[in-house]
């Protein structure tokens, strides 16, 4: 149940080592040498960075259509390639408007918006003079945007108007906009990519979150159903990435072959399937450029992504030129492939956007996110550790030390639990986090068995057993933190969002003397209510969730036994919850409950409800808020509490 809007998973893509670069480039500092030298920062001034996002090249490769939140709400800009400023194409002073791709020969523009964060998002073209129309009207519904056809004669786009819980794909024309179903969806199949020339749907069936198919439909054959491509023995889990660019070639993910995500393709006419890329990490994605020259693969090795670039052309690994240290986010390349534009990240950045020549490597930044009140140098680096669990199980975790913290200056510390479940922290910029290390707060950042990133047995080491070992790997946390001479044992909290946030919840209600504060973000109180209410668009996910968690008609009992809210009695200890109103996943009455139960108890509760937002904060100020209340929170219930006679 994560979700990009709120940093609750520490943000990365793609590793690209530290080396050399030119002086307008951001630079990774070098640590202060005085601690007491650094400033403490306010939340306003970690949140005031810009966030950008997107990248979709102009017809002319002269701009870049991007997402930025320049004005404190998100909407859509166009980037100069050669630099300069960006110019704005929407005005939303309230709802969050997603840049999602040019047109192909013209300044036309698609784009997404929702309501409040209701995530029911309907596709809008913005035309040339400024006008707007929403392509998918309609009550109740979501859009999603699957591209453009070979020719740019067409885009596609899904909905799920007919049915709420299955979605249809449609043909538009780029000319007109009419539109024709090609894809009615009766059988609960997940859609993943259509081919270049229009002919292929490649599809997923999902058995369980250990199992799926992956299915081909020929949409040029009257009457013709979807065919299993994939028929390895045994579970295995299947992605369609890609088609080549004479759509004879289907690139998918999978972990049929051992215990990492390998890329692997399919061959229509011979059906045949070989390996693409092969890693000792699982490789996440695999995208190609519009040419089929260039295939673009990230290898998420140990909560860092490391970035593949193959050239086709060459037969070879691409050599990348000197680029700024960090993570590189959302590749794209420009129609001709003369232009690749890119993020950088590190945890001490937030991601800024680059464009690159690819015939001569030169490269440019184009915007610089960070907030310039902010000196990288004063903000920390996340280090990758592992500590053993209960049954002497290694968890991986990024630990943030605040750089005052030391043997004879302790400091208070907090797990972060990430969201999911399977989710994974990953290394990079995270305001939240910053803010927390800033203001003098360990932080330890947990990989708990079921976090994806670590192969499939890991993964599934939590099944149908949330709440019980994932929140010893917690507890163990704490035990790993308490043996560390620069954090103060006797002050230790609990963070978490989504699923981080009932393990928040839960460690509060099952191991009552673990932690002496929680902070749940928009966390789930009562399983059984959860999973009846989940959003009618994921019904085909409906299957793998009811895999990992529990069905509510078949595991009420268990259900209810590692549900917080019927064990609200146990909460002792000061609790804080945040929550989005128009959250369609972890909905309102989850926080309600749960903090009217807990306020019975005589314990210190504090709730903020955010009226305008969902499943993640869009809102500048609404982060800068929840970020003031963690601090508040924390200094008077962690920082100022009194020293415990046991610890």
């Amino acid at each position: 149940m994560t979700h990009p809007r709120l940093e609750l998973t520490l943000a990365g893509a793609f590793l690209l080592g530290a080396c050399a670069a030119p002086q307008t480039d951001t630079e990774t500092p070098a640590p202060p040498s005085n601690p007491a030298a650094i400033p403490v920062y306010d939340a306003k001034a970690f949140h005031e960075n810009t966030r950008v996002f997107g990248a979709s090249f102009s017809h002319d490769e002269s701009r870049l259509l991007v997402t930025m939140d320049e004005t404190g709400v998100l909407n859509v800009y166009s980037q100069p390639v050669a630099g300069g400023e960006p110019v704005m194409l929407t005005q939303s002073t309230d709802d969050a408007h997603l840049g999602l791709s040019y047109f192909p020969a013209d300044d036309r523009f698609l784009y997404a918006v929702d309501h409040g964060g209701n995530e029911l998002d309907h596709v809008y073209v913005m035309e040339e003079d400024g006008s707007s129309r929403d392509l998918t009207p309609g009550d109740k519904l979501k859009a999603l945007f699957y591209g453009w056809s070979g020719d740019k004669a067409h885009f596609y786009i899904a909905t799920n108007e007919r049915d709420p819980q299955a979605f249809d794909l449609y043909r538009y024309r780029t000319s007109d906009y009419a539109r024709e179903l090609i894809f009615e969806n009766q059988d609960g199949y997940t859609l993943n990519e259509v081919s270049p020339d229009g002919r292929w749907l490649a599809l997923n069936k999902i058995i369980s979150n250990a199992d799926t198919d992956l299915y081909l439909q020929d949409l040029s054959a009257s009457g013709s159903t979807p065919a299993l491509i994939t028929t390895a023995p045994g579970e295995a889990t299947y992605s369609a990435q890609a088609f080549s660019h004479d759509s004879t070639r289907l690139y998918y993910v999978t972990n049929a072959h051992g215990e990492f995500a390998q890329a692997w393709s399919y061959e229509m006419a011979s059906k045949s399937h070989r390996a693409e890329v092969v890693a000792d990490w699982d490789v996440n994605y695999v995208t190609l450029s519009e040419s089929g020259r260039y295939r673009v693969s990230g290898i998420n090795e140990d909560a860092r992504t490391v970035l593949r670039v193959h050239d086709a052309k060459a037969g070879a690994d691409v050599a990348l030129p000197d680029l700024p240290s960090g993570e590189i986010v959302n590749v794209a390349f420009s129609p001709s492939d003369a232009k690749m534009a890119f993020y950088v990240s590190n945890p001490r950045a937030p991601s800024n956007l680059y464009v690159l020549d690819t015939a001569t490597g030169a490269h440019t930044q184009l915007i610089d996110s960070l907030n310039p009140a902010i000196d990288p140098a004063h903000m920390v680096e996340g280090e990758v550790i592992r500590y053993k669990s209960f049954d002497g199980l290694e968890i991986p975790a990024i630990q943030y030390r605040p750089v005052q913290a030391s043997a004879s200056n302790k400091v208070p510390a907090l797990v972060w639990v990430h969201g999911g479940p399977g989710g994974q922290s990953r290394v990079g910029y995270s305001a939240l986090i910053q803010h927390l290390v800033n203001q003098g707060y360990a932080v330890l950042a947990v990989n708990n068995r079921g976090s994806s990133g670590y192969g499939k047995s890991f993964f599934h080491l939590d099944d149908r057993q949330h709440g019980e070992d994932d929140l010893k790997d917690c507890v163990w946390a704490r035990r790993y933190l308490d043996g560390l001479d620069w954090v103060d044992g006797e002050r230790v909290g609990i963070i978490g969002g989504s699923y981080g946030g009932f393990m928040v919840l839960a460690a509060l209600a099952f191991a009552p003397e673990a932690f002496d504060v929680g902070v749940d973000i928009f966390g789930v109180s009562n399983w059984l209510r959860t999973l009846e209410s989940i959003p009618p668009w994921w019904g085909s996910f409906r299957a793998a969730l009811y895999a990992e968690m529990g069905d509510p008609a078949q595991d009420r009992e268990r259900l209810q036994r590692i549900s917080p809210l019927f064990h609200a009695a146990n909460i002792q200890k000061p609790l804080l919850v945040i929550q989005g109103a128009n959250d369609p996943r972890v909905l309102q009455v989850e926080s309600d409950e749960i903090v009217a139960a807990v306020k019975k108890n005589g314990v210190p509760v504090e709730y903020v409800v955010f009226p305008d937002e969902g499943h993640g904060f869009d809102k500048r100020q609404n982060r800068v808020t929840a970020s003031e209340t963690f601090i508040r929170f924390l200094d008077v219930h962690l920082r100022a509490r009194p020293a415990s006679a046991t610890p």
